[in-house]
């Protein structure tokens, strides 16, 4: 299975990349990921569920410590393998 990873972390500010978006960048960026899209206003990510899965994980934890105040995400199924599709 495919998945599609549409992120932004908060708060904003504009003067200054804070270091909450500097980390979710260093997260999918070294992820084991297959597309990285990285804006100043949201992110994307895609590949296979369980690397995407785990650097949502790695994601949600860093972006955390590193002083997000609320990470909003959205998963999208991209692609089933066959096995998926015949289940």
């Amino acid at each position: 299975m495919r998945l599609r990873v549409e992120f932004t972390t908060e708060p904003f500010d504009l003067d200054e990349t804070p270091a909450h978006a500097l980390v979710a960048r260093e997260v999918v960026e070294t992820a084991e990921l297959d597309s990285v899209d990285v804006g100043p206003f949201g992110n994307t990510v895609e590949g296979g569920a369980d690397a995407v899965l785990a650097a949502v994980d790695t994601l949600l934890r860093r972006t955390m410590e590193a002083g997000a105040t609320r990470i909003s995400l959205q998963v999208n199924v991209i692609e089933r393998g066959r096995r998926d599709r015949e289940e």
